[in-house]
């Protein structure tokens, strides 16, 4: 997808029957450590696609964040919009798939298929729903200079009724309540909580809002490497893997943010683990490329990757790492991880899956009923 003018959206820049004319910059939210205290409204942070939803006359637009139009990929949500929204509204909200165990992000990155058939039948499959937390315009009237409590206000006013796949979501005035969700949100998929000042002004473009994700800690297997782009001196990444309850080791993700220094120095300490590594790696066939090509494995393809140099130098299984990660999507680290240190003292066959057991959060069953 490439990025589009309202004209090329099929719209006149005015684009007349709209409140605000499409598309339009999301306001942006900033990383911080801790949520901040004061005269704040908290919210669960989604882990979707991030979408403004343009009603107005007989049309609906649904924009990306970085305003490519999404409509194709969700047609059983633009029919909705189309049914469920009045005209001259624009609602600021996530798409989501929410799942019995959580919200599945690879299904939704499944939806930017080019071919409409594919789309339609995961459509049917795994209907998306969309997550409203905020309204920019109403009746035809932009609302984007009110404060954040009345659009919140004339949100919860609008979408009081509202209907799957359409949801509004959970907010609190409370410090604690949002640091219990902070604790709680992780095994559903949940990012972590936004904070945003009651008297905010929607202000797209602006990092304006706080964003707070999960911090948690886990002792992984490092069962091979990547080199990194510039040469085979140097360490790109340490791939990671985890024990399920029956003894299989699983590819989780990577760690991968280290100076150049650190790299070369990675390098030549992990050599010496290369020398007959394949000889008994439970990720023998995966380096060997006789394994399904779907699986999860260190080298496999998939039209995310196209183009990447995914091909990777196994270790004999033997190091054990702790690495900073935010949240699991299904059994893998849903973002590169970040390494904190060596484990010397931890075996490999100690890092299984349970360290990591978490439950789905009630808000996530009170929005979706899916968990």
């Amino acid at each position: 997808m490439e990025s589009v003018s309202p004209a090329q959206w099929g719209m006149a820049d005015s684009a007349p029957g709209f409140a605000i004319a499409p598309p339009i910059e999301p306001m942006l939210a900033r990383l911080a450590d801790t949520l901040p205290a004061g005269d704040f409204i908290y919210e669960p942070k989604w882990d979707g696609f991030r979408a403004i939803v343009f009603r107005g006359g007989a049309e609906v637009f649904i924009q990306s964040r970085d305003l490519r139009p999404l409509d194709r990929y969700f047609p059983e949500l633009h029919a909705e919009f189309l049914a469920a929204l009045p005209e001259g509204c624009v609602l600021d909200g996530e798409i989501v798939i929410a799942a019995p165990s959580g919200l599945d992000f690879d299904a939704l990155q499944m939806r930017l298929h080019p071919a409409a058939s594919r789309v339609a039948k995961l459509a049917g499959e795994t209907p998306a729903s969309f997550v409203a937390f905020d309204l920019l315009a109403e009746s035809g009237r932009d609302l984007r200079a009110l404060p954040q409590r009345e659009r919140r206000d004339r949100l919860e006013r609008l979408l009081g009724a509202a209907t799957p796949p359409i949801h509004l979501t959970p907010a609190t005035l409370d410090l604690g309540t949002a640091t219990e969700w902070l604790a709680r949100f992780e095994g559903a998929g949940l990012d972590g909580v936004v904070a945003k000042l009651s008297e905010l002004q929607y202000q797209p473009g602006k990092r304006a809002m706080v964003k707070v994700k999960h911090a948690r800690t886990a002792d992984c297997v490092v069962g091979g490497f990547r080199w990194h782009k510039s040469g085979h001196d140097r360490v790109g990444s340490l791939l990671l893997g985890l024990y399920d309850s029956g003894g299989t080791l699983h590819h989780v993700g990577v760690t991968s943010a280290f100076t150049m220094a650190t790299r070369k120095a990675l390098a030549l300490e992990l050599a010496p683990l290369r020398e007959d590594a394949l000889k008994d790696h439970p990720w023998r066939e995966w380096a060997e490329g006789g394994a399904d090509a779907a699986a999860r494995m260190p080298g496999a393809q998939s039209r995310w990757s196209a183009g990447k140099d995914l091909s990777w130098e196994p270790l004999r299984i033997e190091r054990v790492c702790e690495v900073k990660y935010d949240h699991l999507q299904g059994d893998r680290f849903r973002h590169a991880t970040q390494f904190l240190r060596w484990r010397p003292d931890k075996r490999p066959r100690d890092c299984r899956y349970d360290q990591l057991e978490v439950t789905p959060p009630y808000e996530l069953e009170r929005v979706f009923g899916a968990a």
